[in-house]
């Protein structure tokens, strides 16, 4: 593969990898599951470390707020979280679904009969407060929060300085540039090992 192709070929899989926006935060998720039990890490793939986020708790909190659309709760949650925890689909439908079965919240088609909007029912009321006293994004410390913010801003920097990199540098230049990204994985890949 010539060098420009091969070049492509790790932007291409940075970006689809999520580079300088990590799709899940470092180490254990540190909130618990809640009085059901029910959640899922970003993404709906837990790591199989740790305890996963309380999706339940989160939308019965936000839905104390006003209605709204699943695709609106994950954009809160993420929002609320700087990044850190934005549930996917496959775990937010479902467990609207199943609030949905048990009477606790109820689905209404937009007036222009698009998306269904969600809002608590009288039965849901006292769970969805007790949730919103201690909502799940609240678990997240600020300084995880920063720190998460500090990342991405730092990925999204370095890929920034790449795309300089490839775009004006001469090929010398360009060799260097992937032998410091090439070194860069292996760093980061050493973080994680002293944390197994």
């Amino acid at each position: 593969m010539g060098f420009h192709r091969r070049m492509h070929a790790v932007h291409d899989e940075m970006r689809m990898r999520g580079f300088g926006f990590p799709p899940v935060p470092p180490g254990p998720p540190p909130f618990p599951p809640g009085p059901h039990g029910h959640g899922h890490g970003r993404g709906g793939r837990g790591r199989g470390r740790g305890r996963r986020p309380n999706v339940r708790g989160a939308v019965l909190a936000l839905l104390t707020e006003r209605p709204m659309h699943g695709y609106e709760m994950i954009q809160e949650i993420d929002s609320r979280t700087g990044g850190a925890w934005r549930p996917s689909p496959g775990s937010i439908y479902p467990t609207l679904q199943l609030l949905e079965d048990e009477g606790v919240i109820a689905a209404a088609a937009d007036s222009d009969g698009g998306r269904k909007r969600f809002a608590l029912t009288e039965q849901g009321q006292a769970e969805a407060a007790e949730a919103a006293q201690t909502p799940p994004w609240g678990e997240f410390a600020e300084q995880t929060v920063n720190s998460w913010h500090d990342i991405r801003d730092a990925g999204a920097q370095a890929m920034n300085a790449l795309r300089q990199v490839m775009m004006t540098g001469t090929d010398d230049q360009r060799a260097r540039a992937a032998q410091v990204l090439d070194e860069t994985r292996r760093k980061l890949y050493a973080i994680l090992a002293e944390s197994e």
